[in-house]
């Protein structure tokens, strides 16, 4: 996925787009910390990845089955072009152990794009409209990352999704989604705590789910980890 920097040039002082770069306010502001919390662990099921390294990441990711069925949906609707949007949530620091995680809870499509079979690109048009429809829906809510998928071509992260990813995704909490629709897979690239993103290293997340419910997760390259499963005490579903 790439932003489109002809036109996101235009957007910027130097290109007289003034009151567009006013609208558009993606960027969390500097300085913010996140509210306390308590990793929510025990209401999960965590499913990881085989391509998850060693090293710390800087946050723990949490979905709702509401934000997955949501983003997969959009990424079953066109299976021949890319398609993406961002993830709202909240940005929490647990009370008891320091560690940061965020809880995805809600995906916006992203319109007013420029789309192809393997790329897809933001408008200063598409990011407007998100934050106007961020506002108007979700407004207590931060945006957690993005995400796009890439038909019949894998989970990385291209040249040019690493430099949307940098440019308007950069707090060290915020994570880019990639999600393969033909192959029912799917993976959450997340830094590390030294800010280092590995373009072909994603992870898995934790479902947040009630006890007892039946999961949602249906992508092929991620396994639950039976070690979460049994201290919860129960069994994958």
């Amino acid at each position: 996925m790439a932003a489109d920097r002809t036109d996101l040039n235009r957007s910027s002082p130097e290109g007289g787009g003034n009151a567009i770069e006013k609208r558009v306010r993606l960027l969390p502001a500097e300085g913010r910390e996140p509210l306390s919390g308590r990793r929510p662990v025990f209401q999960a099921r965590r499913w990881r990845s085989g391509r998850e390294g060693e090293a710390s990441r800087a946050v723990d990711v949490f979905v709702t089955p509401h934000a997955f069925v949501r983003f997969c949906a959009h990424a079953g609707s066109d299976l021949d072009n890319e398609v993406g949007g961002i993830l709202l949530g909240q940005w929490r620091v647990d009370s008891a152990s320091g560690r940061q995680y965020i809880v995805v809870e809600a995906a916006l499509r992203a319109r007013h794009t420029r789309q192809g079979s393997a790329f897809l690109t933001f408008t200063p048009d598409s990011l407007v409209a998100l934050h106007e429809e961020k506002d108007e829906r979700y407004p207590a809510k931060e945006l957690v990352g993005w995400y796009h998928t890439h038909p019949r071509m894998g989970v990385f992260l291209s040249g040019h999704d690493l430099w949307l990813h940098e440019h308007f995704f950069p707090e060290p909490w915020q994570v880019a989604l990639v999600i393969e629709p033909h192959s029912g897979s799917g993976g959450f690239f997340v830094r590390e705590t030294d800010g280092h993103l590995d373009a072909h290293l994603y992870s898995g997340f934790y479902e947040l789910k009630p006890r007892g419910s039946s999961s949602v997760v249906h992508w092929k390259n991620l396994e639950p980890e039976a070690a979460l499963e049994r201290a919860r005490g129960g069994t994958p579903s």
